[in-house]
Order: structure tokens, then sequence, then C-alpha cells
């Protein structure tokens, strides 16, 4: 998979001059670094982080990274590794709540490109699992789940008059996307860890996905392989900001890292 990754990068940017002859010396420090160090180096691996996971989460980290090029590059080499359709779409439509509508939207119209010329009939089969008018309810009853009981409702959100926003997270939030079939949970919410770690400015939300991730049974050592995995298409700070904070989360909840 990898070596095809190398491949295609190289190519990217220009199809008659290849990144090997436009800059020979960045293609070899990243392919080497991205593609071998990172890929065979035992820390940032996992039993639960084969190729199909990999491919979502790092996919995952470049929408949040706002990365069409890296996307455009990664894509069909996650579809060719096991990524399917319906696992493409959903990783977008539950980035969309995440991310916000103009961030999402230039992703979905790719994939939809993509699947278009690799035959794929659209609209997909519904991924919808339960009513709309039973959302609000199984969103919350999710929440509960994920976050614990404190995270049944925000008070102070309802004391500044913003209570239809900590409602909307239930109904329009979890109930309309993490209800949703086509990812496991546990999918989902390592999904959600690597949208949010890939942007600034969301410490809180990670760090309460984070402990979402391991209640639903993903574990601090395989969240920071996951974190270790992406740090090539997002960079130092952010990764390492990422594991910081799973470190703290697995302490204060007990777990080994």
């Amino acid at each position: 998979m990898f070596e095809e990754l190398h491949r295609k990068m190289n190519r990217f940017w220009n199809a008659d001059r290849t990144l090997n002859e436009t800059d020979p010396e960045f293609i070899g420090i990243f392919s080497e670094f991205a593609y071998d160090t990172v890929v065979n180096e035992p820390g940032a691996n996992d039993e639960k982080l084969d190729d199909h996971a990999r491919c979502m989460a790092i996919i995952a980290a470049i929408i949040g990274a706002q990365g069409m090029d890296a996307f455009e590059m990664m894509l069909p080499i996650s579809y060719h590794s096991g990524v399917t359709s319906v696992e493409l779409k959903e990783i977008v439509y539950e980035a969309t709540p995440l991310i916000g509508f103009a961030h999402t939207l230039p992703y979905l119209k790719r994939i939809n490109d993509y699947l278009n010329v690799e035959n794929v009939e659209l609209p997909l089969a519904p991924q919808s699992a339960i009513d709309k008018q039973n959302r609000t309810q199984e969103g919350a009853s999710l929440r509960r789940t994920l976050f614990g009981e404190s995270a049944d409702s925000d008070e102070e959100f309802r004391k500044m008059g913003a209570g239809h926003i900590d409602s909307w997270i239930n109904g329009e939030y979890l109930g309309a996307y993490f209800t949703r079939n086509g990812l496991s949970l546990q999918e989902r919410e390592m999904i959600a860890f690597c949208l949010l770690m890939a942007q600034p400015d969301c410490a809180n939300e990670l760090r309460g996905h984070i402990m979402a991730n391991l209640r639903v049974g993903n574990t601090a050592h395989f969240l920071i392989a996951v974190a270790s995995q992406c740090l090539p298409y997002i960079g130092y700070p952010r990764a390492m900001n990422a594991v910081k904070t799973i470190a703290e989360v697995a302490h204060s909840d007990k777990q080994t890292v």
C-alpha cells in the first residue's frame, strides 16, 4: 500500500515533472519518514491498527487539517486498501458536525467524483438506523454512554440561553450521525479523535472524545499509534498535543499508556 502511495505522491504535483525531479531532497526525506520510519515503528503501531483502520484515520486527519491535495492522493489508496464507498462517505458525514459543512462539502464532492470514475452507483444504500423522531432520545442515550452521566446536559449553556445548542448535540449531532450504520462506534470515535486532533482550538472537545474512545474500547496505546501514523500529515505540534492529552486522560481514567 505505502509503496503505491509513495509513487502517487511523487507524480502528484505535475504530470510532466515528478517530485523526484523538482524536489528530490524533499521527497526523499518525507517519503522515508512517512512510509518507512512511521509505518514500521513498533511504538506507532497497534494490533488493531491494520491498513484499513490506518487509512481511515489518515483520511479523517487530512480532512480535519483541510488538506485537499493530500486527500486526493490518499483517496484511491484508501479505496483500494479496503475502505469502502460507505465508509468514505460516513467519514465525511461524521466530519460535518465537527468541522462544518463549509469544510466538508469539497471532500464529499471529490469522493462522488472518484466513485463515479470507479463506476459506483450513487446514491449509496441508506445507512440511517433510527427514525427521525427518535434522534434526540437515542442521541441523549449515546451521549451518556460516550461521555458519562454528567454529560447528559450542559447547564452552563442553558444558563446562557443556548440550551438549544445543547439539545442539538443530542439530536442533530449524535442522534443524526453517530447512530448510523456503516461504521462501528469504535471507528466513529477514532475518526472523531483524528478530525479534532488535526484542528486548532479544539482542546476541550479532543479531551472529551479521547475519554469516549477509552469508554468504547479504543485504548490509549491504540490512540497514540493513530496519532503517530497521522503525524506526517498534520505535523508534530498537533500530534504531540494529542498524545499529551491522551496521557492525561488515560491517567485520570487509570489506564496504562
